[in-house]
């Protein structure tokens, strides 16, 4: 399944910067304003022990890792919801993705024009959620201007629908007019499915990306404690990532290299492992496999799928033909050393229709079209 995470944030917070040491695209990064125009789009594999570890035991022709898309979406600016800075067009990409990287500027350098003219953390977040929450507004102002005539419409799944989108969008609105997010509210399952059309930009699920210096990895300063604080009342997450050191990783050209520079610098992993772990925690996805001699692959999948869910992001005819999955986790093969055993050792289970696939399962379908 795609998956990708937009990098917002106002312009000069080091945006295009991580975005280019993350991905190694090419991204414009200047000491201005407004320097990305059009959203730099970059796909990541996604790094995972376990998918190099199956590959050791199987030894297929080829390896196929999970991938993670990164969209550079240009800075945000006060006024955006109204056309600031080219803001309605920005705000069309943030529409587009799965969840929201928040780029906070958390690091002091007079050489790095702030374009407030002044590093504060809680002022940059306000201005970047209350423009989102005032260019959500505008979408359910209209679209109640239209509910009148949807609810008088011949056509019952249009009235119906309209007549249960009402409450919830009055609702909305009082919430998105005192510029808080959306995600904030109690919403059921059953809401969230009524207003989906929409694609609210304060729905989606929002890390915030400290951009600190590199004595800002080690302890907290004052800038990352207070979005620390904006986060825990927003129920969301907070990592820390230094830019300028992502970027000399990523100038590095082995893995081998990275590793000794990443010991080096005292970190366990880099800014990027760390990011897409906490997308995928963000957004609820897990990973299984596939292996067999021709090739070992991770594929992504929403945590509380069952097999034929699971099955249908290899191939839509793999859901709609599904007869049975033959499965075992990787720990049973990282623990027995070989398929053999695990079938051996009674691991690989037959699974029908209603199995709930878990993270980490090795997976063959069955399925019949």
């Amino acid at each position: 399944m795609a998956v990708n995470c937009g990098i917002v944030g106002l312009p000069n917070v080091g945006k295009s910067t991580i975005f280019q040491a993350l991905t190694s695209a090419p991204a414009e990064a200047a000491n201005y304003p407004f320097c990305t125009i059009e959203p730099n789009v970059g796909i990541v594999t996604v790094s995972d022990d376990r998918l190099d570890e199956i590959t050791k035991r199987i030894t297929p022709q080829k390896t196929i890792p999970t991938i993670i898309e990164f969209v550079d979406i240009a800075g945000l600016v006060k006024g955006a919801s109204k056309g600031e800075g080219l803001g309605n067009q920005f705000l069309g990409h943030i529409r587009q993705v799965n969840a929201i990287a928040h780029v906070v500027r958390c690091f002091e350098d007079t050489e790095v024009v702030h374009v407030n003219g002044k590093v504060d953390p809680a002022d940059d977040i306000t201005t970047i959620n209350f423009e989102l929450a005032l260019a959500d507004l505008e979408v359910v102002e209209k679209r109640l201007s239209n509910l009148p005539k949807a609810l008088k419409s011949q056509n019952k799944d249009v009235s119906g629908r309209a007549k249960v989108q009402l409450p919830i969008l009055e609702k909305m609105k009082e919430h998105l007019e005192a510029g808080n997010a959306a995600r904030t509210m109690e919403l059921s399952e059953d809401d969230l499915d009524v207003i989906k059309e929409f694609n609210f930009i304060t729905l989606k699920p929002v890390l915030y990306l400290c951009n600190v210096d590199e004595d800002g990895l080690s302890e907290d300063n004052e800038h990352v404690k207070e979005v620390k604080k904006i986060a825990e009342a927003d129920g969301s997450k907070v990592i820390k990532i230094c830019g300028k050191l992502e970027s000399e990783i990523s100038a590095l050209e082995t893995d081998e290299e990275k590793a000794e520079f990443l010991e080096a610098a005292g970190l366990e992993k880099s800014g990027l492992q760390i990011l897409t772990k906490e997308a995928y925690d963000l957004l609820g996805l897990q990973t299984y496999f596939t292996a067999g001699e021709k090739e070992v692959r991770a594929w992504t999948f929403k945590s509380g799928y069952k097999a034929p869910q699971a099955a249908g992001i290899i191939h839509t005819d793999f859901e709609r033909g599904f007869i049975k999955a033959e499965i075992y986790h990787c720990e049973d093969l990282f623990s027995l050393g070989t398929e053999q055993k695990v079938k051996e050792a009674g691991k690989l289970r037959i699974e029908g229709k209603e199995y709930v696939v878990k993270d980490g399962d090795i997976i063959h379908f069955r399925f019949n079209v």
